[in-house]
């Protein structure tokens, strides 16, 4: 059995690794880099590396005999660069499972309220209004040619390098309050978990929220995780009057609780880590060394 990855960034790593472990063969675009660290890391990760842009003629050949095929490149304001590349490819494949990694930032701002995938999508974010515009892009290419697309709205991802231990080891996290956030979360290997029951289980056509359980605001999350190190609870600052860049404040700009009832109905699915508690603690464990 053969993936193709389109975009092999930090998410796919750990699907690869599942993957490759059952006996399947995974290919993975990456951008080039002068230090190779992006052919390195799919390496790393048990993918074959293809460069992209570069090697559109290898990729083409490796769409044209894949059973499977993860679009995790990010849109831009010009729209999904992997339909605008491979599109053509992608609607000729054999592939008999296309999944696109979404995020949850497409429902927008529901003031802590919870939100499932029949909700309305009103993204309150640029980022957000390029997903959705992406969501609709990649649905209509399904609909068009028959494929077997499945959607995966991703909420705060986090796992073995992106825990926020090291920011409280050095000093330098920050506890921002803003009355009434709350975000969901999901740990990357969980991420992998419901990507692989979904290639056993096809079901085209079906769009899940991936999130653990547990809704938390950000600030209990990093007095947790400082609580878990021995180290004092980084001091509260008030959102309204915090010193942030544009991009960091615009994380604030969205407040709700994503449900992931249809990934445990639909695909039975049993979250390793169903809260960011246990979460972080496996990382701590692990010495939080950073995935290939």
């Amino acid at each position: 059995m053969r993936l193709v990855t389109l975009g092999h960034g930090y998410s796919a790593g750990f699907l690869t690794r599942r993957l490759v472990a059952q006996g399947w063969t995974v290919t993975g675009t990456t951008r080039d880099d002068p230090s190779g660290g992006g052919p390195a890391r799919v390496a790393a990760a048990g993918a074959a590396p293809l460069l992209w842009p570069g090697d559109e003629g290898a990729v083409r050949a490796e769409l044209a005999r894949a059973d499977a095929i993860l679009l995790s490149a990010g849109p831009g304001p010009d729209g999904d660069p992997a339909l605008r590349d491979f599109g053509r490819d992608i609607a000729a494949s054999p592939a008999r499972w296309l999944g696109y990694l979404s995020t949850t930032g497409v429902y927008g701002d529901r003031q802590g309220a919870w939100v499932d995938e029949t909700a309305a999508l009103t993204p309150a974010t640029t980022r957000g209004h390029e997903r959705v515009a992406a969501e609709a892009a990649w649905q209509a290419l399904a609909a068009a040619h028959g494929l077997p697309l499945h959607i995966f709205r991703l909420a705060g991802i986090y796992g073995p390098g992106r825990g926020p231990f090291e920011k409280i080891r050095s000093g330098t996290a920050r506890r921002i309050i803003k009355p009434g956030q709350v975000f969901s979360r999901i740990h990357a290997e969980d991420i992998a978990l419901v990507l692989a029951a979904s290639i056993a289980r096809p079901a085209p056509g079906a769009i899940y929220n991936v999130c653990d359980d547990d809704p938390a605001p950000p600030q209990d999350v990093l007095a947790h995780a400082a609580r878990l190190c021995g180290l004092p609870v980084p001091a509260a600052e008030d959102f309204a009057t915090a010193r942030m860049t544009p991009m960091a404040r615009s994380f604030y700009a969205e407040s709700k609780r994503v449900a992931n009832g249809r990934i445990k109905r639909e695909l039975g699915v049993t979250l390793r880590y169903p809260d960011y508690r246990a979460g972080l603690a496996a990382l701590l464990d692990a010495g939080d060394a950073p995935a290939a």
